[in-house]
């Protein structure tokens, strides 16, 4: 994930280095349109077809992302030193060299894997589709290779390939899959991008010979090949693939020829990190939630439940259920998707605090979760909270200021209030767009109407007295 470690703000913070790009690729239409030297599906197909194409993503809302590989086996740990930065980074952040990474592979024995268990749990959360690392910047595949023997299945104990495990279980159990795959940066094979490292030892002073090479022989022979695996090897699956921080090696012309294979799988969705100025279909802020969404883009906030990708044994510093079900349905009334972090151990073991996260997660929406899936952005905007005449934030742009006493979504006939702050006595709001027929407590078993008064394009509607949910109660206006 993220080119640097940062500390993990709850609601709106800067997007980490790696987000740089993603900026710089597009969350606004280009006033001429990018003439790519292989035109992508994005920029051929009409508005009526990315519809279709994006519908299921659309209506989802909520995703489960994996972060899982090698590095659990440090789990943050190497040469009995606790090392700075997110799980995943550990061989670039601890200066490990490529042999002694690689030997890890001989440790890796997850028998405590379970592709049914990750499939329910994400279920239970009330997710509607998974993403995996099928390689990161590690180079380490988690899935049957035969492009490249550092994998899971040749260079471990294990001998099992989780990718496919995964795949006939979201077959069996109606789950949608998609693969992340980190198309540039590969820190063990020879001539792939090591841009923080730049293949230099900062304690002993030398190069490690083993990165050493050239990029487009890596492209061709481990990247574009293991990416043509994955797109065929798994039956219907991956629905999405899910790129990461290219570095100026993915040239126009090099992103081109990933883009010729992306093309031959037409519903494919992927994001906006291959490089190469393709814009994909998704913006994908990481650990923070714009302040207006991207308007005109479909977009998906990547984050972490603790403040880590990939296990790190000792960070605890776990988000509340609260702070994560609320960053839900800001997202969703922002026009976005949540795409929320798990990362098992080396034996194959989610963490409890995240299990038993998601579980509560998937409690609330069990009840509540027409006001979240397949809706619209919020028809008012303004309960989201507000840019800051004084304050400025590291750009000097100013600073957006969020509150968090409601926030809403809508579909064709209703408007959803999911309510954080229980007001006294009645709920208000002004310059309402629509006329309502009627209100009431989604959770409210009976659907009791509610008494409301309706003046001019203002309406009140009174409450109970208490909260029927203490993180979110949703009221639900007939419109």
């Amino acid at each position: 994930m993220s080119l640097i470690n940062r500390s993990i703000s709850i609601v709106v913070v800067f997007a980490a280095v790696s987000l740089g790009y993603a900026q710089l690729q597009g969350s606004k239409p280009d006033a001429q349109p990018v003439q790519h030297p292989v035109p992508s599906v994005q920029d051929s197909e009409t508005p009526a077809q990315k519809d279709a194409r994006m519908q299921w993503w659309r209506e989802a809302r909520f995703g489960m992302f994996i972060h899982w590989g090698l590095y659990s086996i440090p789990a943050g740990t190497w040469d009995g030193k606790q090392i700075p930065g997110i799980g995943e980074w550990i061989m670039n952040n601890a200066s490990i060299p490529v042999a002694d990474y690689k030997a890890l592979a001989s440790q890796f024995n997850p028998t405590s894997f379970s592709a049914h268990d990750i499939v329910a749990l994400a279920k239970s959360a009330g997710m509607k589709y998974i993403v995996i690392t099928a390689k990161h910047h590690d180079g380490f595949a988690m899935f049957d290779s035969k492009t490249n023997s550092f994998n899971i299945v040749a260079a471990t104990p294990f001998k099992r390939d989780p990718l496919r495990e995964l795949a006939e279980e979201c077959s069996k159990q109606g789950m949608k899959l998609g693969f992340y795959y980190s198309q540039d940066q590969d820190w063990t094979a020879p001539g792939a991008s090591a841009i923080m490292r730049d293949h230099h030892d900062p304690v002993t002073h030398h190069w490690d010979k083993a990165q050493d090479g050239d990029f487009d022989t890596y492209l061709h022979t481990k990247s574009i090949p293991q990416i043509k695996e994955l797109l065929t090897n798994y039956a219907e699956f991956p629905v999405v693939v899910w790129f990461d921080t290219p570095t100026p090696n993915m040239t126009p012309e090099r992103a081109a020829e990933i883009v010729a294979l992306l093309n031959q799988h037409p519903n494919l969705i992927w994001n906006n990190r291959l490089g190469g100025t393709y814009k994909g279909d998704t913006e994908t802020p990481e650990q923070y939630i714009p302040a207006q969404g991207y308007p005109g883009r479909d977009w998906e906030a990547c984050m972490t439940m603790n403040d880590t990708w990939g296990y790190k044994s000792y960070d605890m510093n776990f988000k509340s259920t609260e702070t994560l079900l609320r960053n839900l349905i800001d997202i969703a009334s922002k026009g976005g998707n949540y795409l929320l972090n798990i990362g098992p151990d080396s034996k194959g073991v989610v963490p409890a605090p995240e299990v038993e996260r998601l579980h509560q997660i998937g409690q609330w929406l069990s009840v509540n979760g027409e006001a979240i899936y397949n809706t619209k952005p919020t028809l008012f905007g303004a309960e989201a909270g507000a840019f800051s005449p004084t304050e400025k934030d590291k750009k000097g742009n100013p600073k957006f200021i969020p509150t968090w006493n409601w926030r809403s979504t809508t579909t064709p006939d209703k408007i959803y209030v999911e309510i954080f702050t229980w007001p006294t006595g009645s709920f208000r709001l002004d310059k309402l767009p629509r006329k309502v027929t009627g209100a009431y407590l989604l959770a409210d078993p009976a659907h009791t109407p509610l008494k409301m008064t309706q003046t001019g394009d203002s309406l009140e509607v009174q409450l109970p007295a208490k909260a029927l949910d203490p993180i979110a109660t949703v009221l639900v206006l007939t419109t």
